[in-house]
This record gives structure tokens, sequence and C-alpha cells, in this order.
């Protein structure tokens, strides 16, 4: 049956002869082998014009420079974007910046932001000011790591002028390698960061699991970094990233030699435009100067010195992740074969001996483990930028507000099930549970006896580096010249077939017209021509023996280094023979400085615990509970940011979090003493007010559902405290009514005001209704209405009649009203204090 002229692309219809289907066949694979090569074509040209710019990147939005790097004292090729959103997207000048950092590891800049949903693309939806770090292909003739480190740093100091009503510091997003450059420039200007991002960044590059993270050897099965300093030779100074990139490719064959090609050959007519798009940014290589691919190899790579705050700047900073006081998201993932979660999780339990001192250094750590994505997906998937990085970016407050600790982010879909749905924005409900520094251990699943192998790579690499500088580099380079770098750098492996396959080659123009000729002409074979179908298995034949041969591959090289590093030789000869009783990775220690600012801090929270007035109670209160809980939800924290909206409250984001955070502090150093101290607290408080923070609270902590058993119980504990506190304030109010009963009790109120810094609460506090009080007579009846009156401040906060009845779908509460008596009488209220009251 002939196809219709007028659908060229539509698939042929099953064929009724094998010689028919072999035709039919033969047709399809001639045109996709044209339209193959062309794409190949069109590759090569896209590679010559993006590298013809003269700052090019991926971007898909559009930006402004703001700052040039290679005008500072210390100049680097950095420069400082700002992204210009669309018309149709709203900036709030209030919502804390973002900056995007893309890695510098072989690629150029702009996949953080190369389509819009992507880590750029999520910020700027939210409203976000956002600002990226770009660089060039070649760096400046001098710059050094510590420069970039700088440079970054007065990219913040510039944001953080350009946005004074901002309500926290930037967001920093740090992807692969420049997530280590961002926690090292953290580490040595901590006051200029908000909340850190790091996606799938090595941090702690000894770790790994056996028989999964076959890349961590490489150093120790090449000998060291003299190669390294061999190639930097080879460029003149400078190292072409060209290396980096194929060290990627290499560890997995499969997809590099086989998979990649095929799906673009089997899938051409509809998979051009996205392998275009990817290899436009794989393609793009860029060079690093000799003294930062040194120091990286050295000190990071092999050396692992970052981990274990081993590293110290040239004017004698020492870079401490420790130090580092904003929050910490590590986002990894098990699919990961460049970084996978033992080495992105690993710094913690190198820095950290305990918990206490994860409190002791006030540091917030929150990790997200994937099951599967790969290491580019982690910052360029589609449906990682919709489910992951906008859940970081919409919470980015929340997190920004925890209490110190490590905790492990949950995002779970959202269901018609979950309540108070509307609280969540998006598709998913994120929560973080508390986690132990144990738990972690299990993830990075340390093993001593291999990091003695890697000790002693690092010593080996020392020697055999030393070596080739003293007999071997200066022959190299007086053989080495710029022409000779420059025919070097264009006959690379990777970079050939880009410069091959183009216009350019005469032999390759004609190649166009061909491809026109085959998709005026398509004929797809269906897919279930028997020929089509041996090909595919032909291709699933070929990418698993490449996938075997990988994992032979693998296994002996895991079990090379093993065995030589495992040697008593080989470590007595790098020096560890006589240290073999002590850990070969050696705990930093923590400085008799910090020591001694910890004391004074424990000895300035300890004096504090009874200090302050309802606000302090209440968030004593939610993060008491809440530790019950075990976690917590975005759920919670946009009620609490939505009643604070509704009361007009004037507590900014960061005067919040200083509180929290002292409040926790002071709930770890001594939980019975803070919680006995509560009654304190609110003595200066009205009974609405105690009331109104009670109830505010206990709603807060209701948005995710019921409490667990324990929570419940903690919850019920310190209702007593608020209902004792309350029934003694209406006592107070009702005492200082009869105390003087022909003067206004205005005037009794300005002569005792409650303490400011007392009385701030979490939302607006209610009128209190000695500010409306006239005066009364001391009466016997007074005397029963003030009895009354205690009587139904203690049934206000009875768990056996819950002060806030949960909607299921729109999250508001029903409040019960108290029947007007003679108690009303007696203590007026006005009525926006019985409107606000949600604890009646």
């Amino acid at each position: 049956m002939a196809k219709p002229a007028n659908d060229r692309n539509a698939p042929a219809t099953l064929p009724s002869t094998p010689w028919t289907a072999a035709y039919d066949y033969t047709v399809d694979t001639l045109q996709r082998g044209a339209l193959y090569s062309d794409v190949m074509r069109q590759r090569g040209n896209q590679y010559h014009r993006h590298m013809a710019k003269r700052a090019p990147n991926v971007l898909s939005m559009k930006s402004e420079l703001i700052m040039d790097g290679r005008e500072f004292d210390r100049p680097v090729n950095y420069g400082l974007l700002r992204i210009l959103p669309s018309s149709d997207v709203a900036v709030d000048p209030k919502k804390r910046p973002f900056l995007v950092v893309d890695p510098r590891a072989g690629h150029g800049p702009g996949i953080g932001g190369f389509k819009p949903e992507s880590e750029i693309g999520v910020a700027v939806r939210a409203g976000h000011p956002c600002y990226f770090a770009t660089f060039l292909p070649r760096p400046t003739d001098t710059q050094t790591v510590e420069d970039v480190m700088r440079a970054e740093a007065r990219f913040l100091e510039e944001i953080i002028a350009l946005h004074p009503e901002s309500e926290g510091k930037p967001v920093v997003v740090g992807n692969c390698q420049a997530g280590w450059q961002i926690m090292m420039t953290a580490a040595m200007r901590p006051e200029l960061f908000g909340p850190i991002i790091v996606a799938g960044a090595p941090l702690s590059y000894w770790a790994g699991w056996r028989g999964m993270n076959p890349m961590r050897y490489s150093g120790g099965l090449l000998g060291g970094s003299w190669l390294t300093a061999m190639a930097s030779d080879l460029g003149q100074g400078r190292f072409d990233g060209a290396w980096l990139v194929q060290n990627f490719e290499s560890l997995n064959p499969a997809n590099t030699l086989w998979s990649k090609q095929y799906n673009l050959y089997a899938k051409v007519d509809t998979e051009a435009s996205r392998y275009l798009e990817f290899e436009k940014w794989w393609g793009g290589h860029v060079f690093l100067n000799e003294p930062e691919i040194q120091y990286i190899v050295d000190n990071l790579f092999i050396g692992n010195r970052l981990a274990t705050a081993g590293l110290v700047t040239s004017d004698g900073i020492r870079i401490d992740l420790r130090n580092i006081r904003s929050p910490i998201i590590v986002f990894c993932s098990k699919g990961d074969n460049i970084t996978p979660p033992p080495q992105a999780l690993g710094w913690i339990p190198d820095l950290y001996q305990n918990d206490a001192e994860v409190l002791a250094h006030g540091q917030t750590i929150v990790y997200a483990v994937h099951e599967s994505i790969g290491h580019l997906g982690i910052f360029v998937s589609g449906s990682v930028a919709r489910k992951e990085h906008q859940e970081f970016t919409d919470n980015i407050d929340l997190i920004d507000v925890l209490p110190a600790g490590i905790y492990q982010a949950e995002i779970a879909d959202k269901t018609p099930e979950t309540l108070n749905a509307d609280l969540a924005d998006g598709d998913y409900v994120v929560s973080f549970a508390r986690r132990k520094l144990d738990d972690v251990r299990t993830i990075v699943a340390r093993n001593e006896e291999d990091d003695r192998r890697f000790a002693a790579v690092a010593r080996i690499s020392d020697i055999n580096l030393g070596l080739y500088r003293s007999f071997v580099q200066p022959w190299v380079r007086a053989a080495v010249t710029p022409q000779v770098a420059e025919w070097m750098q264009r006959m690379h492996p990777l970079r050939l077939p880009y410069e091959l396959l183009s216009d350019r080659n005469p032999w390759i123009a004609p190649i166009a017209q061909v491809a026109e000729q085959a998709r005026e002409h398509r004929r797809p074979v269906s897919a279930d021509n028997p020929f089509a179908m041996m090909e595919r298995m032909v291709s699933k034949n070929i990418e698993a023996g490449l996938n075997m041969w990988q994992e032979l591959r693998d296994a002996a090289g895991e079990q090379l280094f093993m065995n030589i590093y495992g040697s008593r030789l080989v470590q007595d000869w790098a020096g560890l023979g006589a240290q073999r009783e002590h850990a070969p990775r050696k705990h930093p220690g923590v400085s008799p400085e910090h020591r001694h600012f910890m004391d004074e801090r424990t000895a300035e929270l300890r004096s504090q615990i009874d200090q302050g007035g309802v606000r302090e109670a209440a968030i004593r209160m939610l993060l008491y509970v809440a530790s019950a809980e075990g976690s917590i939800d975005e759920r919670s924290f946009a009620m609490l940011r939505k009643m604070r909206a509704d009361a007009d409250a004037n507590l900014a984001l960061q005067e919040f979090k200083d509180v929290a955070r002292d409040q926790a502090l002071m709930m770890q150093l001594d939980r019975q003493g803070a919680l006995q101290a509560m009654p304190k607290l609110l003595e200066s408080a009205s009974s609405d007010e105690i009331r109104q923070a009670f109830g505010t609270m206990r709603h807060v902590l209701e948005a995710t559902g019921p409490l667990n058993t324990r929570a419940h119980a903690c919850l019920e504990e310190v209702e007593t405290i608020f209902r004792d506190a309350a029934k003694q304030a209406v006592a107070r109010e009702q005492d200082g009514q009869d105390e003087k009963p022909t003067r206004p009790v205005a005037s009794k109120t300005a002569a005792k005001p409650v303490r400011k810094s007392a009385g701030k609460s979490l939302v607006k506090p209610a009128t209190t209704s000695t500010a409306k009080r006239t005066s009364a007579p001391a009466t016997t009846s007074a005397t029963k209405s003030a009895t009354k009156t205690i009587a139904a401040a203690s049934t206000t906060l009875s768990p056996a009649k819950p002060a806030i009845k949960r909607s299921a779908t729109k999250g508001t509460t029903t409040k019960r009203v108290v029947t007007k008596s003679t108690t009303q009488a007696a203590t007026p209220r006005s009525p926006t204090s019985r409107r606000r009251s949600t604890a009646k």
C-alpha cells in the first residue's frame, strides 16, 4: 500500500514480504544516515560560532554585565551578570536575591540557566532577583583559586548593596566544581552568605563506595598529579579543560561510544534540536591556569585537605567549613558516578565528631539524596528543577530559620488527602526531618583502611611531582612552543570532531544538500519492521557489551589500586609506617579561641533562659513540640507567615531567625530549665496575649495534621504552662481593677507598662482588656466574676476542648465564641481581642 503523497513523515505500513521490508529499512537507514551526518555538520558549525563569541555562554535568558573581574586589583576571567526577567515576571525587591555559579571544570558557563526549567528559571519565576557568575574561556595570566574566591566575595558585596530592602543575604547556588569553591569562599567570608545550595559538589574526595565509584582511584593509578603538571606544560602554562571532559566521558563508555550517538541516529527526526542544544555546552571547552589546576588536584582531588580544614590562604586565613554560619543544602544522587553521596556528604563526619559539635558551631545542614538521577541531571534535568530546586527555592526562608543541626529534606507528592494543601505551593510538600551524625556516617560508609591507601597516594604524588619538576619539566617546556601548544589543543580527540565535521571542511559541506533531499522524501520505517527490530537488538547487545567491559575495567582498576596502595611496603615508603596506629585522616580539632567563644556563648545563653516575653515563650513551645514530632513541614512555616501577614506583624525574618536560634540553643543546653522558665516569660503578658500566642503556635503545629503521641504529650505539657499563666494574668488584671476603683485603669497601665521586649508577639497582639477598662467598684459580685473569669481561662486552654478546628481543604480555623455573661461585664474585651483570640 502506497503512502499518501502529502504525508512524508508518516511511517510506512507493515510490509507484506521480506523483500519489501528490507527495501523499506534500507531506504530509512540511508535517510537517517544522511540526516545524522547533517546534525554532525550543524554541531561543528555551532561550535565555531559559539567559540568565536567574546564571552560565550548557553544562558537562555537575557542578561547584563554588572561587574567585570578583569578590572579587579587581582584580575580574574569572571564576571557578574544580572538576569533580566521577561515582561510577564515581576521581581519582588524584598525577596532575597539568588546567585548561581556554574562549574568551571572543562565546560563553559550557562548550564544552570540554559532552559526555562532550570535553577535560574525557578528563581526568576518565584520573583527573586537573580544573578549569574559567568567566566571567559581563557583565564587571566596571573589568576589563582584564591583570586576567584575573592572575586566571588566582591560579587556578593555588590549584590547586597543593590538590594538593601531584601529580608536576607543572597542565596548562592554552586554546581559541581563551583560548589566547593563557593564553600571555600563562605568559610573565608561567612558574613556575605545566605543559604548555600551545593548540587553535585565533591567536598570529601577520598570517600566513596567500593565497586561503584572508580573515578577516585584515578590519581593513584596515574602516579599522582605529575601528569597534570605535564599537561599544563604542554599547553604553555594553560591546562586544557578538554582533558577533564575526557575523564567524564571515560566513566561511561557505553554512553560515550554508542548510546548517545545511536539515540540521535534512531530518533533523528525528533532528537536533533535537543542534541544540538546540549552539545553547545558540552563542547564549549575552557582552560585553566597551571597554578589553578595544580592547586585543585594537589589540595582537593588527591590531598583531600578541604574536608579536614587543612587549607590556608596566602594571607593566613584557615579555610574551615565550620566557620560557615548560613544553612548549607547538599543535593546529591545515588546515580551520580562523578560526585556520589559519600563525596558530597563525607565532609560532615570529617569535621564533626558528634552532634554536639554541630550545635556548638551553630551550623544548619540540610541534605537531600536523589535515588537515580545522574551527575548532570542534578542541575540540568527539567524534572529535578520542577521538584527539588523548586522546593528549595520556595522554602528557602524556612531553611534559613531552621535551628542548628542536621536535617534531611523529604519531598512528597501533594494529593487530595494532603491536609492544608493550599499552604504548600506547587505539586509537592517538603519536610525537614531531624537526623543525627550517625545517619550521615551510614551513608558515607567510611573505611579507615581505604583512607590509609589514599593517604599513601597523596604522599607518593608529592614525591613524583617533585621528581617531574626536577628532571622532566625543563625538557618539556623547552620543547613546547606556542605554535605546538595551539596545534595540540586543536588536535585533542574531543575537539577534533568539531573541527573536522563542519562547513569548513569542503568534503562535509555537500551533506547539507543530501540531507535536505532526505527530508523531502523521508520514509521512516515501521517500528515493527523485522530489520528495525534487529537493529535495536544489536544496539542493546553493543551497549551491554560495553557495560560489561566497563565493569571489568573498573573492577580491575579498583583491585590494582587496593593491592598497590594497601601494601605495607608502599605505605612505609610513603612515610605512613611510623604512624600506623593513628588514623590516616586526622580530625582538625577545635581552636582554643572557639572553645573560649563557646564557653562565653553558653554562659550568655544560660543567663538569658528566664529573659524575654510571649514571643520567646511561643517559640520555645514551637521548638519543643516540633522536636518531638521529628520534622518541620513547609505548611507549618507557611501558616506562620500567613498569620504574621494577617496580623500586620513587624517582626523581620532575620530577627525571627536570631530569636529562634537562641531559643533552640537554650533548649539544647537545658531543656528542663527552659521549660521551667516559661511562666516567668509569660508573667508580664495579658491573658489575651497568652491565649493568642498559644492558639497561634498550636495552629502552626497542627497545620500538617494530627500530632504523634509524643508531640501531643509535649503539647499538653506546655498547654498547662500557658493555662496557668493565663489564669494568673486574669487574676492580676482583676486585682488591678479592684485596688483603685476610683481611678481609671489606663493611668495604672501607664504607671506599669508592659516591657516591649517581653510583650512582642509573633503576631500582632490583640488589644488587651486593661486598655479599654474604666473604673469599677470592688464589690463582692466583681470578686465572683473574677473567679468565673479564671475558670474560663482554664477552660480556654484545656486539651479536652481543642481551640482550633482545622479545615482539610483551605487551612482555615473555626473559633468558638464564649457566651456573653457577667464575666465580660467585669473584664470587658475589645471586639479585636475576641476576634483574634484563637485559644477561646
